[in-house]
């Protein structure tokens, strides 16, 4: 609709279910205005709108009768009480319930209130204008619309619609409160206190002092207080099951169900603001305005999992926070110590190439060659794990939420410079585990080659053809080198949050204590046995998830998007070192007159960086937000870090 006089024309209470919903959705749109029209100009549109009305006393009982027969026919109370909120009660219907309002489009020849009120106030902007209205225009709209209502005497229609509102919404905050999922992870106190036990009791004698004849303030205000008492308990004992989660592991779909449950506590308190606030017009239109700003989030995939996602985000991060503190060096012990972790994951990554060139000559698929190659891989890390060496690229993942977690506080003056000694004991831990598998990857690789030849009469471990290949792929000058590289560290930081997830699974479902008391696994292994085992896989999961993941990725996700039309392969510095050393081995000593050698060699150091650098900012980020880190003076850290370079740049390279 392009003006007023089109849409006080068009208004029509006789007109079919569809038109009359069309009609109000064009009449918000005349009101919203232009796309850059603000807040106040669409309350002027609306005052003017209320003028018109004011002037033909006829045209206002046709809008009055319009509103009773909406009032009728759309259900007002589902609106209030549980717009916003899953109808399910989880959180896989929800997220399937916002992926079909995605792809669907919405119909206005309907009577379910939720999808007229997306149709009618689909922008952000909405709640905006709405709040941006005055008091003396929220009083006329009251009048306009104070409908008695034909089941309560005494009542108007919107004060009947708001205390089925309270009582619909109380009984989904009992029924919530009742699950067996969250009262089995209540607190003791929580569980004695049984305050969803009483809470109809209290909406029902809050209802009884609300429609008494006459109303005595009194009874009503001691109702109202027992009533939002009762509230409180209930979302304390709500409250109660985020310890034992945080101790016990995270399930997104139980604090979907606690969040559901606190928004579904503040709505009754909202909606009892606009039964017996101090300004229940001006409440009203909070609350209007608070349903136009959750229907626009609540069409947002993306704002579910972030809403839903960031406790399992923190205990992710924490889980890696404990395990990056192991990579962290701190003193020249420990970093002699991670040079020999380091050499001896680069030993056994020499056998790993070694045996990917192997595996090459079998000619296999794609698909099967990334699988296997990603079966030696995941293999060859979970060697490495068990042996309590390192491989260079995973620590960056796993130190980034250790680093984070000391963001927390830096106010006190010593703060910043404390950080910036983990930023110089984080490099030259990074600088040893790197120096320590490449250093012993080339000389072992180069060693097998030898014994090879030795074996087999003078033939190398891999052809000319595939030495070409090699030199070719590590190429310096070869654009895509450091953007595969790039991937890898995408992977790298993906492989850590596997195993963060993963241990959480582990510890959420109990499942050290499954393996260790569960009858049948004791009778075939032993008590003994079965609590060791327990206690073995409780300590690696972690690592069994990240190793695992990480080979199988690095094998099949490059074949698999080859196949999408996504030409990424990936780039690992210790593997990509191997590679190297054996395309040398193929060449001879001839090989250091080859200036792709030399262009590959400087490439290696960059392929390191890369990988270490990507994976640490991914992981850093997601920790800055799961320790909900803000206000940062990143200025301040900068200056410090620069200064610390200029007076000790050995300090990030060499242990002091």
């Amino acid at each position: 609709m392009n003006d007023l006089k089109q849409v006080l024309d068009t208004l029509d209470a006789d007109a079919p279910l569809a038109q009359r919903h069309l009609w109000l959705i064009g009449l918000l749109d005349w009101v919203r205005g232009p796309r850059d029209s603000t807040p106040q100009a669409a309350a002027s549109r609306l005052r003017l709108f209320l003028d018109a009305l004011a002037a033909q006393p006829q045209l206002q009982e046709r809008m009055r009768t319009w509103w009773q027969l909406l009032a009728e026919t759309v259900d007002a109370t589902a609106l209030l009480a549980d717009f916003g909120f899953a109808p399910r009660m989880a959180f896989i219907s929800e997220f399937n319930e916002r992926l079909r309002q995605k792809i669907l489009p919405a119909t206005p020849e309907t009577t379910n209130s939720a999808e007229l009120f997306s149709l009618a106030m689909p922008r952000a902007r909405d709640a905006a204008w709405v709040a941006a209205l005055d008091i003396d225009t929220l009083q006329r709209i009251a009048a306009l619309i104070a409908t008695p209502s034909a089941v309560t005497t005494g009542l108007t229609l919107w004060q009947h619609e708001l205390l089925e509102a309270i009582n619909y919404c109380a009984s989904q905050v009992r029924a919530t409160g009742f699950a067996a999922e969250l009262r089995q992870r209540m607190s003791a106190p929580a569980r004695e206190m049984q305050p969803f036990h009483e809470l109809p009791a209290d909406v029902e004698s809050f209802r009884v002092a609300f429609v008494a004849t006459p109303r005595e303030p009194i009874a009503l205000e001691t109702a109202a207080a027992r009533l939002r008492e009762r509230l409180e308990a209930c979302r304390q004992a709500a409250a109660s099951v985020y310890p034992h989660l945080n101790e016990h592991g995270i399930s997104v779909g139980l604090v979907f169900l606690l969040r559901q449950l606190r928004e579904r506590v503040l709505r009754i308190r909202e909606l009892m603001d606009c039964l017996i606030g101090a300004a229940p017009q001006a409440s009203s239109a909070r609350l209007v305005s608070r349903l136009a700003t959750m229907g626009h989030e609540r069409r947002s995939l993306r704002a579910l999992f972030a809403a839903n996602s960031s406790l399992l985000a923190a205990k992710v991060t924490e889980r890696s926070a404990e395990a990056g503190e192991h990579y962290i060096t701190r003193s020249p012990v420990e970093y002699r110590q991670m040079l020999l972790k380091a050499a001896g994951g680069g030993a056994v990554t020499a056998v790993t190439t070694l045996l990917k060139f192997a595996l090459a000559t079998l000619g296999l698929a794609a698909f099967w060659g990334g699988f296997w190659a990603g079966v030696l891989y995941a293999g060859s890390f979970v060697l490495i794990q068990l042996m309590h060496w390192t491989l260079a690229t995973k620590q960056p993942a796993m130190t980034a939420p250790a680093m984070a977690a000391k963001l927390k506080d830096l106010t006190e003056p010593q703060a910043v410079e404390e950080f910036v000694d983990e930023v110089a004991n984080l490099m030259r831990s990074q600088v040893a585990a790197v120096l320590g598998n490449v250093g012993l990857v080339v000389p072992c690789v180069l060693l097998l080659a030898f014994l090879i030849q030795l074996a087999s009469g003078g033939a190398s471990m891999i052809g000319l053809e595939q030495a070409d290949h090699v030199f070719a792929s590590l190429h310096l000058l070869n654009p895509l080198t450091l953007l595969f590289a790039a991937f890898t560290g995408v992977l790298l930081f993906a492989s850590s949050l596997i195993a963060g997830w993963s241990e959480n699974w582990f510890v959420l479902h109990r499942l050290d204590s499954a393996m260790r008391y569960n009858p049948r696994i004791t009778a075939a292994l032993g008590i003994e046995r079965a609590a060791r085992w327990a206690d073995f896989m409780r300590r690696n999961v972690s690592g069994f998830a990240s190793n695992i993941s990480l080979g199988m990725m690095l094998g099949l996700v490059p074949p698999v998007l080859d196949f999408l039309g996504l030409g990424l392969e990936a780039r690992h510095v210790t593997l990509s070192a191997g590679q190297l050393a054996a395309a040398a081995a193929a060449y001879g000593p001839q090989v250091l007159q080859m200036p792709e050698l030399w262009w590959c060699v400087a490439a290696i150091p960059l392929i390191g960086m890369v990988n270490l650098s990507v994976s640490f900012y991914f992981a850093f980020r997601l920790a800055l937000r799961a320790h909900s880190v803000g206000g940062v003076d990143r200025l301040r850290i900068r200056r410090s870090i620069r200064s610390r370079w200029r007076r000790r740049p050995l300090s990030f390279f060499l242990p002091v």
